[in-house]
């Protein structure tokens, strides 16, 4: 029986289905490789690469019974170990909600209102980071989470740096917008932190 069975990816996911078990341990030696390596690509640390790859077979596995997917599942896996990837770099890199953050939102003086502003606020930035296009929300990451420099990561992903360019703006005017109709001291400082 060679390596990696050429099942078609609906046979994969009716076995996923039937005996996952076995559609686990085909998609993980079929995958893991180039997931690892995709992930890499973005966080440079081989050890939590292969971590995250794992976490996204785990959930792949406990949503067996009712997953539907609808492109590839080189697709589905790829945008999933991305999006992986950039929520570590955003719970390493971005807590809105941590004292040391917005140390002026968390003192006695702030109020409830101001509180319940910044919480709403973090989930309309995070709900539109996350529904960025894959590229933009990569790029973008890559610049505020990272801190990288335009060139660094038109050089980690093999774009141009005009490339970059354009996917931050793209990105900044939509989280303009997503935060548009925001008229609170809380906005600023959120803004001011994300965008500079």
């Amino acid at each position: 029986m060679p390596e990696h069975p050429n099942y078609t990816d609906s046979e994969l996911m009716a076995l996923l289905k039937s005996d996952s078990k076995k559609a686990i341990d085909i998609l993980f030696r079929m995958h893991y490789s180039f997931m690892c390596k995709s992930v890499y690509r973005i966080i440079r640390n081989q050890e939590k690469a292969e971590d995250l790859a794992q976490d996204v077979f785990y959930e792949l596995w406990k949503k067996r019974e009712t997953l539907e997917i609808r492109t590839s599942v080189r697709a589905y896996l790829k945008r999933a170990i991305n999006n992986k990837a950039l929520n570590y770099i955003r719970d390493q890199r971005m807590k809105f909600d941590s004292d040391e953050d917005h140390p002026n939102l968390k003192t006695p003086q702030a109020s409830s209102q101001q509180h319940l502003e910044a919480e709403e606020l973090q989930k309309i930035i995070n709900e539109t980071i996350k529904q960025l296009p894959e590229r933009c929300r990569i790029v973008f990451s890559l610049s505020r989470f990272e801190e990288l420099s335009y060139k660094e990561i038109a050089e980690k992903l093999n774009i141009s740096t005009k490339t970059v360019e354009n996917q931050i703006s793209k990105a900044l005017k939509l989280l303009r917008q997503a935060i548009a109709n925001r008229d609170t001291n809380v906005v600023l400082l959120a803004v001011l932190k994300l965008f500079f």
